[in-house]
């Protein structure tokens, strides 16, 4: 055999790694996402990369799957080659002082890393201030980060900077430009010139709105009246096949009116304030304020359809019969007069039976038939495949001086449904409507859950006797009605809590797209959000796309269009960002409210399960953690699939739903942590 030679003068060309957006852990280690799968980044590999962070990664060699338990389990372990693009130019902190440096420990837990100032830069600034600090050097594994400090937002410890945190750690915004401002403050309602324009003057009839009773902007109102069926005959509207022959059979029919402010009127495209609508995409809810989409002088001032007072709107008449079978519907801008403004509480009492001193005439017997619309609303979205889970929503009560009295959880009552019935109506109506007719749109999709996340669940629930053959063919095929069946026979047992959680986690996340794909969660072939567009920016895309269709296109229809598949990306990114930051402000007010009750005993209800211990809900949705070490001496044995602790020496099971007593151990408030121990 000849010699073999060298084979010079070729480059070997490198081959592309995954990339991605890194997901840190307050542990130190982290996820990411690729176009090639999930990764698992132990800490070891992290290799200064903060979360948020877009890395390069490489899959580790000879690492088929992560021996981690939880999330990392079943994940090909990778590390981060580089870092691509930084998420976090500024951290905010507490200040310590430690000799010739400064030193910041970031408030934020997914950011392990502390960040070192010199001294000498800041000398002024107390030990315990809290800071912001521009990052000037990031971590790697041979030197810590360095910056400077920016900021210095106050102490560190004072309650009235804890949305001040988040807000810093999102990077939200808290204030408008000026040209914004000035042009909110020319807009104008400008009744006669909106009735010559072509709207619609509904000023005579009785409309309402319901919202919570700490609402500030009412972005949607109602109206419910009865009419005969020949009457409907000669309505000029949108009829649905059969309509006219369905109606005659009736004899009466109800007319749903749903009012939503005209925001899209006020703001045009690409104006200062469309700018910066763009840019924020949604309002922001915290326990003690909103970051709202829009200036105060639209949300809270003429876009919001407080009583009495004339505004703009774009309405949709929904005409049912009394079995709520949608016959026809008519859209169009209106005026408007709101006549009441209840809370959902009032509103609630009114439909029980029991009005308010000097409250109209027959308003009761309105609002009981829009409750009794809603409930057989319901149903009927219940035998099309709509779900309905059984999930708790924390409202956290402030006193005057913003320091947090109770923690409430949200119910839902008749007034509750109503609204909500009347405006998932509406936003079916829109997109069905704008599908039917081919127009662009913004829709709300949310996909089909994954066969293999719901099989997965079959073992799990198959421990339990009221599971039966037909629920578990029905959830490895994705039926919405055997899962609904699943939720309802589990509701009240102590395995309901676990039922919800295991079934929510294999449901997709909703999210916006200029596609129609459906929304499996409330069982409807098409859907948008229409209803709120002084908060959403998505609902401000609809109502244009809405107008162009029924009016004609405007000058700016393409470049709207185009722009349609970006926005709702962003609009879907920055959804996650509001919720996110409103969850952890809400999490340190709830951990501020028990601070004073150190000590106490509570009969609670075990709401999730880690390696690392158990979490167990103790009233109106507070959370602790019951550290795995407080359970006892012994090994225990985490299974990532049925989510239960066995103790290794006496079989101890600990599995979601159970109950527990425990004592409130201790709070930190910075880290919105809650310690729980076993009782006794």
């Amino acid at each position: 055999m000849g010699k073999k030679t060298k084979r010079t003068g070729v480059r070997r060309r490198e081959k592309a790694l995954p990339k991605g957006t890194f997901e840190a852990s307050p542990k130190g280690y982290g996820f990411i996402k690729t176009s090639e799968g999930d990764f698992f980044i132990p800490r070891s590999g992290v290799n200064g990369a903060m979360d948020g962070d877009i890395v390069e990664v490489s899959r580790r060699s000879g690492s088929s799957r992560a021996k981690g338990r939880g999330r990392s389990a079943n994940r090909p372990e990778a590390r981060v080659v580089r870092v691509l693009e930084r998420a976090a130019l500024t951290v905010i902190g507490r200040y310590e002082v430690a000799g010739p440096f400064g030193i910041v420990i970031p408030d934020d837990p997914r950011i392990i890393y502390d960040i070192f100032t010199k001294r000498s830069d800041a000398e002024h600034i107390e030990d315990g201030s809290l800071v912001r600090v521009r990052i000037l050097e990031y971590p790697t594994r041979k030197a810590s980060a360095f910056g400077i400090v920016e900021e210095v937002i106050g102490d560190a410890d004072d309650i009235s900077l804890i949305s001040q945190k988040v807000i810093s750690r999102y990077d939200l915004e808290t204030s408008f430009p000026q040209a914004a401002i000035d042009e909110a403050k020319a807009c104008e309602v400008d009744v006669e010139g909106a009735c010559a324009e072509g709207y619609r003057d509904l000023r005579d009839r009785f409309i309402f709105t319901i919202d919570p009773a700490d609402a500030r902007d009412f972005d949607d109102a109602l109206s419910i009246d009865a009419i005969d069926a020949p009457t409907f005959a000669d309505l000029d509207i949108f009829l649905l096949e059969g309509a006219c022959d369905r109606a005659a059979k009736e004899g009466s029919l109800f007319r749903l009116g749903v009012h939503i402010a005209d925001v899209s009127h006020y703001i045009a495209w690409n104006s200062p304030l469309d700018a910066e609508a763009k840019k924020r995409t949604t309002s922001v809810y915290l326990p003690d304020r909103v970051l709202p989409m829009l200036p105060e002088e639209l949300s809270n001032g003429i876009c919001s359809l407080a009583p009495g007072e004339e505004r703009r709107a774009f309405s949709i008449d929904v005409y049912l019969t009394k079995g709520v079978d949608v016959l026809g519907y008519d859209l169009y801008p209106s005026i408007i007069r709101s006549s009441e403004r209840l809370d959902y509480a009032e509103a609630a009492r009114i439909i029980e039976g029991s009005p308010r001193e000097g409250d109209r005439v027959g308003m009761q017997g309105i609002l009981a038939a829009g409750a009794s619309l809603a409930a057989a609303r319901a149903r009927y979205r219940r035998s099309q495949g709509g779900l309905e889970f059984n999930t708790q929503e924390a409202k956290v009560i402030l006193d005057a001086q913003g320091y947090p009295v109770d923690v409430v959880a949200r119910t839902k009552t008749a007034s509750t449904m109503l609204v909500e019935e009347a405006m998932i109506l509406a936003n079916e109506i829109v997109a069905g409507h704008l599908f039917d007719a081919s127009w662009p749109c913004a829709y709300r999709v949310h996909e089909n859950p994954a066969l293999d996340a719901l099989s997965a669940l079959i073992p799990i629930f198959q421990e339990f006797k009221w599971f039966t053959r037909e629920m578990a063919y029905g959830l490895g095929t994705a039926n919405p009605h055997a899962i609904q069946a699943i939720i309802e026979e589990s509701t009240g047992r102590l395995e309901e809590e676990l039922v919800n959680m295991l079934l929510l986690r294999a449901m997709k996340r909703a999210m916006y797209s200029p596609e129609n794909q459906g929304h499996f969660g409330i069982g409807s072939a098409a859907y948008c959000h229409f209803t709120s567009p002084i908060r959403r920016y998505p609902d401000l895309i609809v109502h244009r796309m809405l107008k162009s269709q029924l009016f004609g296109r405007g000058e700016t229809f393409g470049d709207q269009v185009a722009r349609i598949p970006e926005l709702c990306e962003r609009s879907s990114t920055r959804e996650r960002t509001a919720e996110a930051a409103s969850y952890d402000a809400t999490k340190a007010y709830m951990a501020l409210y028990m601070q004073k009750r150190i000590g106490e005993r509570f009969e609670g209800l075990v709401s999730g399960v880690a390696s690392y211990g158990l979490y167990v809900r103790v009233e109106s949705c507070i959370e602790g953690l019951v550290p795995i070490r407080t359970l006892g001496d012994e090994y225990f044995h985490f299974d990532e699939v049925r989510y239960t602790l066995t103790g290794d020496n006496t079989r101890t099971v600990y599995r979601l739903g159970q109950r527990m007593e425990v004592v409130l151990g201790s709070v930190d408030v910075a880290r919105a942590r809650i310690d729980l121990l076993p009782a006794s």
